[in-house]
This record gives C-alpha cells, sequence and structure tokens, in this order.
C-alpha cells in the first residue's frame, strides 16, 4: 500500500506504520457511541458553591499560590478565517451582503471595532474616506484591507493577534489580554506570571515580538516578571485522511495528505510542562478590564478546590500506600469522598470485594490527575457538555461529552443530550502530578475509543479526516474530574467577527460608539 516517498514521509512526521494501521482500522470500524446515563445537573454532578465557601476557596489560592509553580496553557493555533465568514463571502458577491445581515452590521458597527483607527489609517494611505465608502455602499476596499495582505492582514494573522478591546487611547489583542488575566490570577512563585501558547508555525515569530513590544509594559503596571512559552502541534500527531473507500487519500502528486489531529493533539503539548498548577483557557475567551473582576475571581476560586481536592487525595494516598494498617479505618471514608465529592460510582456491591481489593482499587482511583471544570448555563452555544457516562468496568464517571460522541437517531439518547443545562466553556484548572510530585504520564488516562471522524475536501474531492480524543473529552477521559458552576459573564468567546460587537467586547461607555462613523 505505500512507496518509498510514503515511508519517507511518515518517518520525517514520527509516524509509525503501527500508528497507520491503528488509523486505517479506526476509519473502517468507526467510534463507538459514548453510553451516557443522564446530564449532569446542580446538585448531580455540578457544585455550586454559595459565597462564603467560594471566598474560602479564594482566600486558600491566594495564601497558596506563591508556593506553586502557576502556568495558564492557551490553545492560540490557527488563522482568523473563520471569523470572517461572511466578510470574505461578501467579497466572492462584489461586496453585497448575502447572510444573515451580517456584513450591514459590520459596516454599521465599524467605529466600534478595536481595530478601526488602524483600518482607517490604511483606508487613508490609499486615498480612501471611510465614510464616504460606506455611505456610497462601497464595502470591498475596506473589507480588502481588513483582511488583505496590503492592509492589517487580518484574514491570515492568528486570532490572538487581532485587536481585540478598545482602549482610551490604544487597544489590546486578545493574547495581551491574556497576559493582564495571567497577571492577576496566575502569578505563581517568584512573583512570576508563566504562560504557555500553542501556535502554529507561521505565526511563533509574531507571537515572540508582540510579547517583546507588550510584555515590559505590563510587567512594570502589574509588577511581575513574565515567563511566556510557545509550542506547535506535533507532525506525529497528525492523522492520515482517506477517501470514502477508507483508502489513503492523495494529493495530485501522489503524496499522501495528512491532517491536524483536532485540539486532542496538544495532550502531547500538555504532557511536556512542568507545573503544579495548570490553568487551561483557549485564546478568544476574554474581556476588557471593566469585566474582568468575576472572571479573575472564579479563576482563584477554581484554583483554591484544586489546591483543597489535591491536598486530600495526596493525604489518603500516602495512607493507603504506606506500610502500615493506618488506611484499615480509612477505607468507608475514602469511598464517601470518592462517591460524594469526586462523583464516581463503585462497580462492585457490597459483599463482591474484599478490604484489599478495595484498596487497591482506591489508590487506582485516587492516582490520576485531577481537573476543575467551569461550567455555564446552557445559552445555545454549540459544543460539547458535561454528563454521567458510563464506562468500560462497569462505573460511571463525570465527562465532557461532543454531540457527535452520542447517538442522537437513538430517541434515549436524545432525549438524555436535550435535557442538558450546562455547557462546557473550556475553562479547567488542572494537577498534573501524584502525591510523591512525580508528573503523570498523561498518555495513561486518555480514551483510544473517543475520536471523531469528519468529512472535509482537498484538491477538489471529498476525504475523510481523522481527530484525536479532545483534549478536554476523550484525552481526560480517565482523570478525576469536579464539574463546578460558574457565570455566564465568564464565558465570552469569539467565534465571529461581529462577535466583537456584543457587549461584553466594547469600552464601559460604548453607547458611543454604535452606529456612528468618525
Amino acid at each position: 500500500m505505500f512507496t518509498r516517498e510514503d515511508h519517507k514521509d511518515l518517518q520525517a512526521r514520527g509516524i509509525s506504520e503501527a500508528d497507520i494501521d491503528r488509523q486505517l482500522k479506526r476509519f473502517r470500524e468507526g467510534f463507538p457511541f459514548l453510553a451516557i446515563a443522564r446530564p449532569t445537573t446542580i446538585g448531580d454532578g455540578i457544585l455550586r458553591p454559595g459565597k462564603d465557601t467560594l471566598d474560602d476557596f479564594i482566600d486558600l489560592y491566594e495564601s497558596n499560590s506563591a508556593r506553586e509553580v502557576v502556568l495558564k496553557f492557551v490553545p492560540a493555533s490557527g488563522a482568523a478565517t473563520r471569523m470572517f465568514k461572511e466578510l470574505y463571502a461578501a467579497l466572492e458577491n462584489d461586496g453585497h451582503n448575502i447572510e444573515n445581515n451580517a456584513l450591514d452590521e459590520f459596516m454599521t458597527n465599524l467605529s466600534a471595532f478595536a481595530f478601526y483607527d488602524e483600518l482607517k489609517s490604511c483606508l487613508a494611505n490609499k486615498g480612501l474616506d471611510t465614510g464616504a465608502l460606506i455611505k456610497s455602499g462601497n464595502h470591498l476596499p475596506v473589507i480588502r484591507l481588513l483582511l488583505g495582505k496590503e492592509g492589517l492582514n487580518y484574514g491570515f494573522l492568528p486570532k490572538g493577534l487581532l485587536a481585540f478591546h478598545k482602549y482610551n487611547n490604544s487597544s489590546r489583542t486578545a493574547f495581551e489580554e491574556h497576559l493582564v488575566e495571567g497577571a492577576l490570577y496566575s502569578k505563581g512563585s517568584n512573583n512570576i506570571v508563566r504562560l504557555h501558547l500553542t501556535v502554529s508555525p507561521e505565526h511563533q515569530e509574531s507571537f515572540k515580538k508582540s510579547f517583546s513590544e507588550a510584555g515590559p509594559d505590563y510587567e512594570k503596571k502589574f509588577g511581575c516578571k513574565f515567563k511566556v512559552d510557545f509550542s506547535t502541534q506535533k507532525p506525529s500527531t497528525d492523522t492520515l485522511a482517506v477517501d470514502s473507500d477508507n483508502n489513503p487519500f492523495r494529493d495530485a502528486n501522489g503524496r499522501l495528505v495528512f491532517r491536524p489531529g483536532g485540539h486532542g493533539a496538544l495532550l502531547e503539548n500538555l504532557s511536556d510542562l512542568d507545573a503544579d498548577i495548570i490553568f487551561i483557557k483557549n485564546i478568544d475567551n476574554v474581556v476588557p478590564d471593566h469585566l474582568k473582576e468575576e472572571t479573575v475571581r472564579y479563576k482563584k476560586a477554581l484554583g483554591g478546590m484544586l489546591l483543597s481536592f489535591r491536598e486530600r487525595i495526596f493525604h489518603y494516598m500516602n495512607i493507603l500506600t504506606a506500610d502500615t494498617e493506618n488506611h484499615e479505618g480509612l477505607i468507608e471514608e475514602i469511598m464517601a469522598f470518592l462517591a460524594e465529592e469526586l462523583c464516581m460510582v463503585f462497580p462492585w456491591g457490597n459483599d463482591q470485594w474484599g478490604r484489599e481489593e478495595k484498596r487497591r482499587y482506591l489508590i487506582s482511583k485516587l492516582d490520576r490527575p485531577l481537573r476543575i471544570c467551569g461550567m455555564v448555563r446552557n445559552e445555545g452555544e454549540p459544543g460539547g457538555g458535561p454528563f454521567w457516562v458510563k464506562n468500560h468496568d462497569g462505573s460511571v464517571s463525570l465527562q465532557i461529552v461532543e454531540s457527535s460522541q452520542i447517538n442522537l437517531s437513538n430517541p434515549l439518547m436524545k432525549k438524555l443530550y436535550n435535557a442538558s443545562t450546562h455547557f462546557n466553556p473550556v475553562d479547567l484548572v488542572c494537577s498534573v502530578k501524584d502525591y510523591k510530585g512525580n508528573k503523570y504520564d498523561l498518555h495513561k488516562f486518555l480514551d483510544p475509543d473517543t475520536g471523531f471522524i469528519s468529512h472535509k475536501s482537498a484538491v477538489g474531492r471529498e476525504l475523510k479526516a481523522l481527530e484525536l480524543p479532545g483534549l478536554w473529552n476523550g484525552a481526560m477521559a480517565d482523570w478525576n474530574t469536579v464539574f463546578v458552576e460558574v457565570p455566564l459573564s465568564t464565558f465570552n468567546p469569539v467565534k465571529t467577527v461581529n462577535d466583537l460587537l456584543r457587549p461584553e467586547h466594547l469600552p464601559k461607555d460604548h453607547h458611543k460608539f454604535s452606529g456612528k462613523q468618525q
């Protein structure tokens, strides 16, 4: 099946033939659907701490974070092309609006965008007056200079380097907002704010340049020292594309076609990090300073919860693994902790397992990475949500599940899915070290049966692509998991450019900008 050139391609990417065999088998057999038992709800899998409890967790985090290596992990790969889908459609339609009035909304509120002044200068340099273009309905020059390389190049830049928010006499990119957030809640030992961003290779230097220009000012403003690192998705995580008959897909030159393995590929990047507390948050989920207070408050609370759960887990692990009988009276206490606070359902009856068997089982369940996951009320956003899921060993656990992992043609599964009350905003705090301080091998805790097969196209032909188990889905399937409700105000993604017109992305006095051109 494979030529000498194929073997060279595989070797260059670090992909073995055994990997390819497994991928081809997945294409042939597909992935099994998850057996969801029920959606999680408040009091049944999702915690809703009261104000006093939140304050206690915040105090715990603030009291201890300076002794921890804290790191903020931000997936930031890829260009922002999808943000401008409607604008690209208008370009192809000679500047006319063709979808949901998105172009009209964009042009009417152009001056409200943080990139407006820079775009206006680009137009002026071309001898064009922004107001006159808008008044005449000549939108093409505006769109071309926003997206194209002769202007702001926003169609090719990464989302993290776009101007998101307007301040008095300046603007901030999404990347800069993450720097500010980091200074506010992820300051760790030695007053260092550590950030790690996963970026595309072609954008890495642009991110470094942005940090070198903006970083010193933010260090001075917040009295901290930034340590910012970048990594790219490893070629070994790419997956082979296939045609409709599940044969390897080849381009016009006969070369194998590979596709990125999805955000599940970032498990490799996460595994390379060395930190005690890791916050995970997407690049586009940021707000201006006047709205950061609640986000910072809940981030610290989630961090405090992580420390609280971690302390208890480590305490129990030290007892259960000691060469004494001190654990004798604690089996029931630990089982109650796992059942009531880590929401674990055991696969045994009261009389089926002996005490030693239970001890070993409890160690296997305690000795795992830990994640605290913020969940928001479901307001119709597409994406995954929290569910109780039946596992292979007969137990039931908390999982973040995508709709594609559920057999929605099954009436019961569809009913359970539609009954979900909460949504996953990618708001995680993680501990990836064991009770002795050793890093876990995170690959041991993923579920390989939780990938995806999607349909794409290349060189004018249809293909099938394989996505690895998602980073916060199947890649963390066997982690200890806690779901916590967080306010909807902490979830402010930017999927389209017009999302930047939402009140949560505009200045406090945003009414001055709405619909007015300057």
